[in-house]
Order: structure tokens, then C-alpha cells, then sequence
């Protein structure tokens, strides 16, 4: 009985675990297309609720690694649920990134000047694809990892790809409208930021597929072409 009764305490634990790494998720897919979105239409406010949001964002990671440890300590986990805990954790520090990622987002559409820029240039137009990837992107990869989807995530990884090369083809327009114009040069720096961070979080939606798989399979691919051989991915 008191084996059974610890099994289930334990069970209960990891869903516990489980389900606040997936609000947590939540919360910063909320945070990244809010950040897009005042950043497009200069809306302050929005602006500042995201970069509030981080403080509950912040406490989920600390919770959560709080959480992880107590679980390895007292339950001793073995096998696949090891690797459940050892991932969560990294998780949890690329979900905390990419709340990052969305609050530089924010900060600078706070100090945005909407209508001078807008008289100047289109300056959302130029991340707009960029930004709907990787919005697509992060969605995926959180939901692969709330149904433990690996084929799921090996097909994202090899769209990381395209993602980097979507953010050298920003670049190199933003670049070109700087050149030809030099009143663009400030909107254009703030472009281009923007959509350096917006490439980041594609690398932290990547990493969290990469996670799945280690989950999944047992299997680091990190720095790998694994995705880009398994025949999942064909």
C-alpha cells in the first residue's frame, strides 16, 4: 500500500509539473503575439502588459526548477521520467527566453513613433512573414510537447532552416532602405532588432522540439542533422 500510495503521489507530481510547464507556455505565446502586435500598431499599453507579463513568467521558471529539484531529490526518478525532469528543465529556460525575447519586442515598440514611421516606411511589413513562421513555429512546438509529439517536433527543427534564412532576407531589406534613405535608419534599427529577437525565439521554439525528442526517443540531438536524415522528416 505504501508503494502504491507513493506511485500515485508521484504520477500526481509530474502531472502537477506537466501542467504549469504548459501554462507557462501559454503565457509566453500570449506575451510574443502581443508584443507583434503593439509593435505594429505602436500600442503602448499592450506594450507594457507584456513586459508586466514577464513577472509571472519569471516566477513559473522559478517554481518549476524549485519543482524539478524536489522531485529528483525525493522520488529518485529513473528511465524515461529522468529524462521527463532533465528536460523540463531546459524547457523552462528556453520558455523564460522567449518571454524574454517578447518583452525587448515590447520595449521597443513602446518607444516607437507610429505615425513618422508609417509617413517613412512600412517597417512591420518587412517582419510580417518572419513573424507569422515563427508564431507558427512556437505554436507547434508546444504542441508537440503537451502530446509528446516527435515526429511532430523533427519536422519543425528542419524549419529552423527557413527561419534563418527568412531573417538574412529582412536583414539585407532593412540594410537596403538605410542606404537609400537615410531617414528610415531609425525605424530600420528598430526593425531589425525586432526581428532579431523574433529569430531567437524560432531558436528557442526549435530547442523545446528538440527536447520532445530527447523525452520521446532518449536521444541529444543537439548540433546534429538529425532532423534533416529521419525519414519522419521526408
Amino acid at each position: 500500500m505504501t508503494d502504491e500510495h507513493s506511485s500515485k503521489q508521484y504520477d500526481t507530481d509530474l502531472e502537477a509539473m506537466r501542467s504549469k510547464v504548459l501554462l507557462m507556455g501559454g503565457l509566453v505565446e500570449n506575451q510574443f503575439h502581443d508584443s507583434i502586435s503593439a509593435y505594429r500598431v505602436g500600442n503602448v499599453e499592450l506594450a507594457s502588459s507584456v513586459i508586466a507579463a514577464d513577472a509571472s513568467v519569471n516566477q513559473l521558471e522559478i517554481d518549476l526548477d524549485d519543482a524539478c529539484r524536489h522531485l529528483i531529490l525525493k522520488r529518485q526518478p529513473a528511465a524515461n521520467d529522468l529524462r521527463t525532469v532533465m528536460a523540463t528543465v531546459k524547457v523552462i529556460t528556453d520558455l523564460e527566453r522567449i518571454g524574454d525575447e517578447s518583452s525587448k519586442i515590447a520595449r521597443i515598440a513602446q518607444g516607437k513613433d507610429h505615425q513618422r514611421t508609417v509617413l517613412i516606411f512600412n517597417d512591420y511589413d518587412s517582419i510580417r512573414g518572419l513573424a507569422s513562421q515563427v508564431g507558427n513555429m512556437l505554436h507547434e512546438s508546444l504542441d508537440s510537447l503537451a502530446r509528446l509529439d516527435h515526429k511532430q517536433a523533427i519536422k519543425l527543427i528542419a524549419r529552423d532552416t527557413l527561419i534563418d534564412q527568412d531573417f538574412r532576407a529582412v536583414m539585407r531589406n532593412l540594410i537596403t532602405y538605410m542606404m537609400e534613405d537615410p531617414r528610415t535608419i531609425s525605424a530600420a534599427l528598430d526593425a531589425l532588432w525586432v526581428a532579431k529577437a523574433i529569430e531567437r525565439i524560432g531558436d528557442h521554439a526549435k530547442n523545446i522540439a528538440e527536447h520532445v525528442i530527447f523525452i520521446v526517443e532518449g536521444k541529444d540531438i543537439r548540433h546534429s542533422d538529425y532532423a534533416e536524415v529521419h525519414p519522419d522528416n521526408k
